[in-house]
């Protein structure tokens, strides 16, 4: 049986200082690069540590930062875009 990435669900997620990796209740792991995240990137362990699902299962949210990833953005290579810098 093959699952379609939009139908993709997490099971639970760990984070380190060089990934992200997201469990997926159907076996499969994905891992994308800790910088594809910049405030998961600028985050204490303790911050990284505490998510929840949002979803069902089709993303992560950490409220310590407001960050928030989905399995189908992991799966299609879409990393989170940093904030415009004001001109000065």
């Amino acid at each position: 049986m093959s699952i379609a990435a939009s139908e993709a669900r997490i099971s639970r997620i760990e984070v380190t200082n060089e990934l992200i990796t997201a469990y997926l209740i159907d076996g499969r792991i994905i891992s994308v690069p800790l910088a594809w995240s910049w405030r998961l990137s600028g985050a204490t362990d303790e911050q990284r540590r505490r998510w929840e699902l949002i979803g069902d299962g089709e993303g992560v949210h950490w409220p310590d930062i407001d960050e928030d990833l989905s399995a189908h953005g992991m799966l299609h290579g879409s990393p989170a875009r940093p904030p415009k810098q004001a001109a000065h």
